[in-house]
């Protein structure tokens, strides 16, 4: 049988850097692991990507509280330690560091001094179930989503969106089984969000007003131990989904169609992922497994780049 689509790239990335056994806790238990590891203690879990202006990688380790960065050449330091599990990080165009954290809700971080604050726990004095990613659409607004343990058994996650400068905040959706990484597309009218859990990318037009109208499915994926995590976007207005719990990252163009794979050659847990490198053609990825950060370079002639971020990041 001929294969409908033209055969998407294979790539096998490589390693940029990994968490220095200084940084690494493996004989320290965790709250986080206890409830999401039945036990096992695990000396670390990154996930968030995010680059700022200068190059430098931020990522957060879950079960600690902590904030990472990695220079250009790969070296990994310590930012901050809070009392909180920092899911998603994204950086605001004037430097400010956002943190969705499962515990705490909205955090923001100060670089220069590793200061971390609360700055929104909650929705009307209603705690959330529990925040997982960020983004930043190009007029400031923070979306993010509220996970929680939500799934097929409980379709109740929402995403939101909140004006940090106004505070302002609208629950776009509250129908998700396990809401999870989220992009805006380049003319942000529409949100693609990973629902994790239903193992599947939604795609959610946004309405002049706004308002999230005709939601429907965008990719459907199977297989594996999770599902969609991180999302990116590439410059072709692509969406690129990280499989974790199948090693896998896949590049898709504006229409769905897979047209590169990048494996794992670590673990399975391919979270997160955010461009970077040269014209922004590398794609950093975050394997929470082994606490390794991935790259693949992609070739000009596959016209994959990144869309560049908020943070004022445009490659280096």
């Amino acid at each position: 049988m001929t294969y409908p689509l033209p055969e998407p790239t294979v790539f096998d990335a490589d390693v940029f850097t990994e968490l220095p056994e200084s940084l690494r806790r493996p004989n320290e238990t965790s709250y986080w692991a206890t409830r999401n590891k039945r036990g096992a203690t695990v000396d670390s879990f990154i996930e968030g990507p995010s680059f700022d202006r200068d190059g430098n990688l931020y990522f957060v380790d879950i079960p600690f509280g902590r904030i990472m960065r990695a220079d250009p050449a790969g070296n990994v330091s310590q930012i901050a330690e809070y009392d909180g599990q920092p899911n998603g990080l994204k950086i605001h165009q004037d430097g400010r560091i956002f943190i969705a954290d499962f515990q705490n809700g909205i955090m923001q971080l100060d670089p220069k001094t590793g200061e971390v604050k609360a700055v929104l726990k909650d929705c009307d004095s209603e705690g959330f179930k529990g925040c997982n990613d960020l983004h930043f659409g190009p007029d400031g607004s923070l979306y993010f989503t509220d996970q929680g343990q939500t799934g097929l058994h409980d379709p109740t996650g929402r995403v939101y969106r909140w004006q940090p400068e106004t505070g302002e905040l609208t629950c776009l959706i509250d129908t998700a089984p396990s809401p999870n990484g989220l992009v805006l597309d380049v003319n942000s009218h529409v949100l693609y969000l990973a629902v994790t859990r239903a193992n599947a990318v939604w795609r959610l037009p946004l309405s002049e007003s706004g308002r999230v109208n005709k939601a429907g499915l965008f990719l459907q994926f199977n297989g594996g131990r999770a599902g969609p995590d991180g999302l990116a976007l590439t410059a072709q207005n692509g969406v690129v989904v990280c499989q974790t719990g199948m090693g896998l990252v896949w590049v898709h163009d504006n229409l769905g169609r897979p047209i590169a794979i990048v494996r794992s050659p670590k673990g399975l847990g391919t979270t997160n992922c955010a461009f970077g490198g040269k014209d922004l053609r590398t794609l950093f990825i975050t394997e929470s497994d082994t606490g390794t950060i991935l790259k693949v370079e992609f070739p000009e002639e596959l016209n994959i780049s990144g869309h560049p971020m908020y943070s004022g990041y445009m490659g280096s």
